[in-house]
C-alpha cells in the first residue's frame, strides 16, 4: 500500500500520510473502523488539495470519484499500528462487513 505511514492530528480526525515509493505524500482521513472477526480495518477517505492535483493524477479527483481505500490495522514489530493493503479475501470480508454496517444504520435511522 505505501512506504511509510505517519499518524498525523487534525483536532478530531486522525489523518494518516502514506509516502509512495517515489517520496511523494498522499494524505487519508481514517472515516471509519470495521471490525471483522479479531481484525480491524480502516476506511480511510482522501484528502486532497485543488492546487495539488493536476489532469491525469490518477486518484479519481477529476472524474467526481471519491478516493478511498481500506486498509488492515496491524501492529508492527515495535508495537505501533500500520495499515497494510488487505488481500482479495480480506477485503471481500469487509465489503460484507460494511455493507452490514451500513444497512443496520439504515434500520435504526
Amino acid at each position: 500500500m505505501a512506504d511509510e505511514k505517519e499518524f498525523l492530528e487534525d483536532g478530531d480526525a486522525t489523518v494518516i500520510e502514506f509516502t509512495d515509493e517515489d517520496g511523494n505524500a498522499f494524505y487519508y482521513e481514517e472515516e471509519m473502523i470495521i471490525p471483522v472477526g479479531d481484525d480491524q480495518y480502516a476506511l480511510l477517505v482522501g484528502l486532497h488539495d485543488g492546487d495539488e492535483h493536476e489532469p491525469g493524477c490518477a486518484c479519481g479527483c477529476e472524474d467526481g470519484d471519491e478516493d478511498v481505500l481500506i486498509a488492515k490495522i496491524v501492529v508492527n514489530e515495535e508495537g505501533e499500528e500500520e495499515y497494510v493493503e488487505p488481500t482479495d479475501e480480506e477485503f471481500a470480508l469487509v465489503q460484507k462487513a460494511y455493507d452490514a454496517l451500513m444497512d443496520e444504520e439504515d434500520a435504526e435511522g
